[in-house]
């Protein structure tokens, strides 16, 4: 498969429109609608089922999707990867408030490696910081589980946390030491990207926050989102909330030596706080 051929499955997948589709690649509509007719012949399988009305893709066309986005992806970074050698840095990416307060000590760490390099940070929205790892943006991620793709990344488990309920101060449940899930249920939450829901969709921290002060959701995160919290926002625990973990995550089989310094130095943050206070002093 040629890169020009993804490129156009992947569109008419995002548009299912072959007609939208055309306009967004600028080609006419013919040549695309043969494009994808000799890749179902070559591939042996058909990837859009189409009717007069609609465009909808196939099991088959679902699965080369995601594979395809990969495939593109790892094309730019490749491409990005190579034209940075020319300015050397090690790029971080990260959603603002998810170093779990972590960053400002690897940072101080990394910088004592000899393989270190000049860090630029790259504060994305949620959900976004493995797309960025992906394409080529950043080098290095911290990255989130369960709510983070992490396929083809190597990865370094920095810490687990509980989960909190993130309520206005004026919120029913604000004054309550702890929650359970079932005590939330018929409140408003948010809707992530990628993800269903009947929620307002929430793109970055600051967003997520101001709904929250204004009584449009509530939201259970990991317990780290109490650093900083707002004055008007309270945080509660919740007892049987999910359990998420803080990774540190690179390109598989990466040969960066800054990289591998940089997840030393994240690893030994991660396992100096393990420690108990004593030893750490």
């Amino acid at each position: 498969m040629e890169t020009r051929e993804l490129l156009y499955f992947v569109t008419v997948a995002d548009e299912l429109h072959f007609g939208r589709a055309a306009e967004r690649l600028r080609i006419a509509q013919p040549p695309l609608s043969r494009a994808i007719r000799q890749l179902e012949q070559r591939l042996g399988v058909t990837l859009f089922e189409r009717t007069s009305r609609k465009v909808q893709l196939t099991d088959a066309g679902s699965v080369l999707v995601h594979e395809a986005r990969k495939a593109l992806d790892a094309v730019a970074a490749a491409s990005r990867r190579t034209r940075r050698v020319t300015r050397p840095r090690l790029v971080l990416a990260m959603k603002a408030g998810g170093d779990g307060g972590m960053l400002q000590d690897i940072l101080d760490v990394y910088t004592s490696e000899p393989d270190a390099l000049p860090v630029e940070l790259f504060v994305c929205g949620i959900g976004e910081q493995s797309l960025a790892l992906r394409d080529g943006r950043a080098d290095v991620a911290i990255l989130h589980l369960p709510y983070d793709d992490v396929s083809g990344f190597d990865t370094e488990q920095l810490r687990t946390e509980s989960a909190v309920a993130i309520l206005p101060a004026r919120h029913r449940l604000a004054g309550r030491e702890r929650l359970w899930m079932a005590d939330l249920d018929g409140e408003p939450m948010p809707r992530w990207r990628g993800m269903p829901g009947d929620g307002p969709l929430v793109r970055d921290a600051a967003q997520l926050m101001q709904l929250v002060a204004v009584g449009q959701v509530v939201a259970v995160l990991p317990s780290s989102a109490r650093i900083g919290l707002r004055e008007d926002l309270v945080a509660v625990p919740v007892v049987d909330g999910p359990i998420s973990a803080i990774l540190v995550g690179w390109p598989e089989r990466s040969s960066s030596r800054a990289v591998a310094a940089f997840a030393r130095a994240a690893t030994a943050v991660a396992e100096r706080e393990c420690l108990p206070h004593v030893e750490r002093a």
